[in-house]
């Protein structure tokens, strides 16, 4: 068996997500929202299956470990769409395997920076009376996602600049998904902030897939 991970196999994850993508942002802007689910969906386990392949191919193993974590969590979040504390727990562990890569490859741990952001993230909750279960831990889970985006900027190389990338567009998201929650229907910025979600979403997860691919094999 082919040790590496050729050519062909990242054009063809490429050509499959890009696929995927186009079908459900069509969907999405001609107000047929409601039948991408599983599309998306689909998107978020392609970005598994390529991850695991570079894992058994000499890759990273804990980005497969993290995106199958994502995917647990997206079955409670986007195709049951109940759940959430579960889902947004789900996602806090996945930053958690996020921190413990980036500390592998040398990067400081900023936990001075995530003890500030958590506590900023939990106060602004309170500050605007949206202290609940949910609120606050997703303000938990934002504040790490932040703290290692930011650490995964400090690194070098071809892989790191895809993670980094990829975890910036998933801060995008959320930052849709926030304001997608918080505003009411008839804001002119709802449509816009629901299309953003997973506009943004699903580049992070490719990007991010794509980060596992072996070193040997990154290219510029």
């Amino acid at each position: 068996m082919n040790s590496r991970v050729t050519p062909a196999l990242r054009s063809a994850f490429l050509s499959l997500e890009g696929a995927v993508y186009a079908c459900f942002l069509v969907l999405d802007l001609t107000g047929r929202g409601d039948q991408t689910v599983p599309i998306k969906y689909a998107g978020v386990l392609l970005c598994l299956a390529f991850s695991l392949l570079c894992a058994l191919r000499g890759g990273d193993r804990l980005v497969p470990a993290a995106l199958a974590l994502t995917a647990w969590a997206d079955w409670f979040l986007l195709v049951r769409n109940d759940r959430y504390v579960i889902g947004i727990a789900l996602f806090l562990c996945v930053q958690m395997v996020y921190l413990v890569r980036l500390r592998r490859a040398g990067a400081d741990g900023g936990y001075v920076l995530r003890s500030g952001l958590a506590l900023g993230a939990g106060l602004a909750a309170y500050a605007l009376n949206l202290a609940s279960p949910v609120n606050l831990l997703a303000a938990l889970y934002f504040s790490q996602l932040l703290s290692n985006t930011v650490l995964a900027w400090t690194l070098r190389g071809t892989r790191w600049r895809r993670f980094a990338l990829g975890l910036t567009l998933f801060v995008g998201c959320d930052l849709c998904v926030g304001l997608f929650n918080a505003l009411p229907p008839s804001s002119p910025l709802y449509f816009s902030v629901s299309i953003g979600m997973w506009l943004f979403y699903l580049p992070s997860q490719v990007l991010i897939a794509l980060s596992a691919l072996p070193e040997k094999e990154e290219r510029p």
